[in-house]
């Protein structure tokens, strides 16, 4: 097979990348300013505005006018954050939204169509499900949920209500991203065997912390919702709850979701995988209570120690395969501590691919495809290319008003499988071996310990339904 040359290979399918990708990236400003006008105007809230939450708040005032939105409502269980949160959103769009700390109450507002949800992990299904049940569309962040039994609720809960479920796997509305997956499509590098997934994000410790009193204005037992009750503790409240098992999934399952999700869409994988294996652990880190390094405030509005003893629970080096049952297979490695890079520019976090004639490096919006031993690209994205922001959410708009799951580039379910990975591998890590999967049940092969933890004991009333 000889891959198509990368001017040749653009001009015949730049235009069609997004079309055979997922449908809707070519949809123009002027056809979408068309749908806005006729239709009328779409009142969202976005529920958790730290953080990703003000990514949120800005892509949706930055898209007012084009896909006539507003801002109505913001909701966090820290009170503390509201003031900033109706600040940016009055600034940019000269209207204020309305203040609510439980989401519950956003949910019991008809007046409200969407609702984005930027709210820790262990939240993400009960969320997305009561919100399905009140009629409102959902765009929820990655990972779509906390387990894989939550995932098929959600799904299900999605399907039973008629709602569009969005998840946040915005790459899948970057430009450079679906013309790479289109080139991969086209044969440009020949039969896919082996996609490679690379989180490495070096962290320092996020130290340690005793038990203390909940902060004025933060509304600690809602935040745990269907987690276990425990005593209030600033090292697994805002943003670190990341990496502890209640309500996170490490790094494995935070940056992990968008580069398996571009892994399991490039190998067309459409189905779980029949065999996982993965290992890993937290290193680097002191194991006793030497003295303390002064603290340095990173993303997420937290301090970091260098190399002091941490709480944390989760891995920060990780490695994981899995197993599809045409034999091909998807890796996954993070790593949390100094390390080298891979691929020809040095990827950090991205993708390769490896096909028969060749392989391929992705990213952010960036790729190269190199034909066997070759040193030159063959083809790949231009320097500078600019990438589509606020896309993903313009989408998600779009998708409301077509009323059609097809028009969403990351509807639930495609959330559900790529979330799943993860999952899989965590589990895989939690037990110490590998695991066979039976994805038409969603259920592990001759093994009780793996199949307890597909799902988790909920707290009431905060309890994801068997019966959505």
């Amino acid at each position: 097979m000889n891959p198509t040359p990368r001017r040749t290979f653009l001009r015949q399918s730049t235009a069609g990348a997004a079309g055979l990708a997922l449908g809707g990236l070519a949809f123009s400003a002027k056809s979408r300013a068309a749908v806005a006008g006729a239709n009328s105007r779409l009142n969202v809230a976005v529920i958790g505005i730290r953080n990703q939450g003000t990514v949120h708040l800005n892509a949706l005032c930055g898209l007012k006018d084009s896909h006539n939105v507003r801002v109505a409502t913001v909701c966090d269980t820290d009170e503390n954050l509201f003031a900033a949160a109706v600040k940016l959103v009055t600034d940019k769009t000269g209207a204020a939204p309305a203040t609510a700390w439980d989401l519950r109450r956003v949910y019991d507002d008809k007046a409200i169509d969407a609702v984005f949800l930027a709210i820790p992990n262990h939240w993400h299904a009960l969320a997305t499900i009561w919100a399905c049940q009140a009629g409102k569309h959902v765009y929820v962040e990655k990972p779509a949920s906390h387990n894989i039994w939550e995932g098929r609720k959600m799904v299900e809960a999605a399907r039973k209500y008629g709602r569009r479920v969005q998840v946040g796997l915005n790459n899948r509305s970057a430009r450079g991203v679906n013309e790479a997956m289109a080139f991969l499509r086209s044969g440009g590098i020949g039969e896919l065997f082996l996609a490679r997934a690379l989180c490495f994000k070096a962290r320092d410790s996020y130290g340690r912390s005793p038990d203390g009193p909940v902060p004025a204005g933060f509304h600690y037992d809602h935040w745990l919702g269907p987690a276990p009750a425990r005593p209030y503790n600033e090292k697994r409240g805002h943003y670190n709850w990341h990496w502890y098992w209640d309500t996170g999934n490490g790094d494995t399952g935070n940056t992990g979701p968008h580069q398996l999700d571009l892994a399991r869409w490039g190998m067309a994988k459409n189905e779980h995988p029949v065999a996982v294996y993965s290992a890993g652990g937290l290193f680097g880190f002191r194991r006793d209570d030497g003295p303390p390094t002064p603290g340095t405030r990173v993303y997420g509005g937290v301090e970091t120690y260098g190399h002091d003893r941490t709480s944390q629970e989760t891995p920060n080096t990780q490695t994981a395969a899995f197993t599809y049952a045409d034999g091909t297979m998807i890796e996954f490695e993070a790593r949390g501590r100094y390390t080298n890079h891979e691929g020809s520019r040095g990827q950090e976090v991205g993708n390769l691919f490896f096909g028969s004639e060749g392989w391929l490096e992705l990213g952010g919006s960036s790729w190269k495809a190199f034909r066997r031993r070759g040193k030159e690209p063959i083809a790949g994205s231009k320097d500078g290319e600019p990438g589509w922001k606020g896309e993903h959410w313009g989408n998600f708009l779009d998708a409301i008003r077509s009323g059609k799951d097809a028009d969403l580039r990351a509807d639930i379910l495609e959330g559900h499988l790529s979330t799943s990975l993860p999952h899989l591998a965590n589990i895989s890590y939690r037990v110490g071996r590998s695991l066979r999967f039976d994805g038409v049940n969603e259920k592990f092969v001759n093994a009780r310990d793996a199949d307890a933890l597909l799902t988790r004991p909920y707290r009431a009333p905060y309890i994801v339904p068997e019966k959505v």
